[in-house]
């Protein structure tokens, strides 16, 4: 199936077609609209937001929302006319209310809701916990993985549906965000948040300078509007090794990078099963981007690693373990071995070397025993979309990672 056989409207209920749901969440005040909306696409949804109950019909009318979630309060949005707009759009989904516990206005909403005909879930009382909200909208999530649809590039770099989401960098020993990798996205009209194995062409693929260009410039413009909001950011992003035998590109690749006296500089990841095979290439090339302020980190490192044993010149200045031997390494000794050998290589090139997957605090504690400099995982934050990374680095602190 490819994007031009969906059809122009989406569906009202869902269904095979409409994989991913829809949720609008429906709050006069911003901050609890941003946080509904961020627990709810981490539950998988495609959110909007509504701020007031005149916006609610068009809404109704463009969005086609599975659930709309409304949240009440005493100066807060005004439930009656939501609901009459709801019964007005001939609304087919589920509407969930959120309220304190024993008020007699979610009590009401509920009951008149009923008296209307929409379909009521039972009402969640605040504070609560994200797996009390999976539990409320569990009969909207898809029980089947999403299939995979065969999207162009060329058509969703047009229609702008790609962005960059970012997973933060953590310092092993001070618990310091230090940097954050761009990870491409694509936010399909249809299918929603589509991961990247679903879209990425390959090397010989004719859009994939392309792509790599739209990482490469949305890059540089996250750095600002992070620094703007709050500090300096450094960015990773990952390209192919395809990119920087281009001469052309990587001469252009230097012109884009940010001029700005903070910009601490670029980043590029590159797996290490494309560097080994092209080493001679790599170090030539990474020696002429070092004074554009640009470095080249070695992604994916893993048993691979004696092939960069014994090299006159090695200016890479990152090693990243695969997370095939970083998850789990704390009740395994064989993983622990390829950790320690690759750490030891970086020591001796003067390259700091960054642990990924760790996902338990059992895999910190051995990272940080083993003498990583950096870590990245889930147990610091999943990748997530610009503006809320942005957010999570100010109301989130590191240090109280779960």
């Amino acid at each position: 199936m490819t994007c031009q056989m969906f059809d122009d409207k989406p569906a009202t209920t869902f269904g095979r077609r409409k994989v991913t749901p829809r949720a609008c969440v429906a709050d006069s005040k911003k901050h609890l609209r941003a946080f509904l909306t961020d627990v709810l696409e981490d539950l998988g949804f495609v959110t909007c937001e509504c701020a007031e109950a005149d916006e609610l019909g068009m809404i109704l009318a463009t969005q086609f929302p599975d659930l709309v979630v409304l949240g009440l309060s005493v100066d807060g949005i005004e439930a009656g006319k939501i609901l009459e707009n709801l019964v007005r759009g001939n609304f087919g989904g589920q509407v969930l209310v959120i309220g304190a516990r024993e008020s007699v206005m979610v009590k009401a909403v509920q009951q008149v809701g009923a008296e209307y005909g929409i379909a009521m879930l039972p009402p969640l009382t605040t504070p609560f916990a994200a797996g009390s909200l999976r539990e409320r909208v569990a009969t909207l999530l898809p029980e089947e993985p999403a299939p995979s649809p065969a999207v162009n590039v060329s058509e969703a770099l047009h229609a702008g549906w790609l962005e960059l989401w970012y997973q933060q960098k953590v310092d092993a020993r001070t618990l310091v965000r230090c940097g954050a990798e761009a990870l491409v996205r694509m936010r399909h009209p249809n299918w929603g948040v589509v991961p990247p194995a679903y879209f990425i062409p390959e090397d010989n693929d004719p859009h994939c300078l392309r792509l790599a260009e739209f990482v490469i410039d949305r890059a540089t413009e996250d750095w600002r509007y992070l620094f703007e909001r709050q500090s300096p950011t450094d960015i990773s992003i990952n390209l192919p090794v395809s990119f920087l035998k281009d001469r052309h590109a990587v001469r252009d690749l230097c012109r884009r990078t940010p001029a700005h006296p903070k910009f601490g500089g670029l980043l590029i990841e590159i797996k290490s099963a494309e560097v080994i095979p092209n080493l001679d290439l790599l170090i030539d090339v990474t020696k002429e981007v070092r004074f554009h302020n640009i470095a080249v980190s070695i992604d994916d490192l893993g048993t691979d690693w004696p092939a960069l044993m014994g090299l006159d010149s090695f200016p890479f200045v990152e090693l990243k373990v695969d997370r095939q031997f970083v998850t789990g390494c704390a009740n395994d000794r064989l993983k622990q071995t390829v950790c320690r050998r690759i750490i030891e290589l970086a020591r001796g090139y003067g390259a700091r070397v960054v642990a990924e997957g760790v996902e338990t605090r059992a895999d910190f504690v051995a990272a940080n025993e083993m003498g990583f400099d950096l870590v990245q995982g889930y147990l610091f934050g999943k990748p997530m979309a610009l503006k809320k990374f942005a957010r999570s680095a100010l109301v989130h602190p590191v240090l109280g990672a779960k």
